[in-house]
């Protein structure tokens, strides 16, 4: 960049946008602490596999250029191929963006799932829809009394089953059915809780 005024305000500019991009991360990474996040390493690694990328960056794309790569968490070992939609349907704005999706791998697999099934179905991004899906899938994830993380699964499967009837539920919907889900297995929705419809 030239050292003049207009190549020092477009490097403020860039250094802001950066500093933006991470404190979205940052604070998507922290949104509802459902499951325990990865390790710092390894969400670090992540970044570093997918620097090659240029972003935007779709599902597909990151599993060509990272998809075997794999991280370690309490649960287990996960191939990012594992927790990334391979979809040109999706998009990933940052490395930010995907790292927050890996950060905790039980949503982000049944993310997958949903979004892989939604995409063979129409090429359209399930948008603010699919943020609500999994929103509603980390306050499942949430439920202390529930190791085995069934409410999830059992969700999942159902958004699944109804994408490929040719019918995307409503964020109501899927909620209602998450709540009713923890009532039938005496788990607590609060009244301030996301699943309380």
């Amino acid at each position: 960049m030239p050292d003049d005024k207009s190549g020092r305000e477009s490097q403020a500019q860039n250094t802001d946008r950066r500093q933006r991009e991470r404190a979205v991360a940052e604070e998507l990474e922290r949104w509802d602490e459902t499951e325990p996040e990865l390790d710092e390493s390894e969400l670090n690694a992540v970044e570093t596999a997918v620097e090659s990328l240029s972003f935007p960056a779709t599902g597909a794309e990151v599993i060509d250029a990272v998809g075997h790569h794999e991280v370690e968490t309490p649960e287990g070992t996960y191939a990012i191929e594992e927790l990334v939609p391979e979809t040109d349907a999706e998009a990933f704005e940052s490395p930010a963006a995907l790292r927050t999706r890996v950060a905790r791998p039980t949503v982000a697999a049944s993310m997958k799932r949903i979004v892989e099934a939604s995409s063979d179905l129409t090429r359209d991004p399930l948008g603010s829809q699919g943020t609500a899906y999994e929103k509603t899938l980390r306050a499942l994830k949430a439920i202390d009394a529930d190791d085995d993380d069934e409410g999830v699964g059992v969700i999942t499967d159902w958004i699944v089953g109804e994408i490929h009837e040719g019918n995307h539920p409503s964020s109501r919907d899927v909620r209602r059915r998450a709540a009713a889900f923890c009532r039938d297995q005496g788990y607590e929705v609060r009244s301030d809780d996301w699943l309380d419809v």
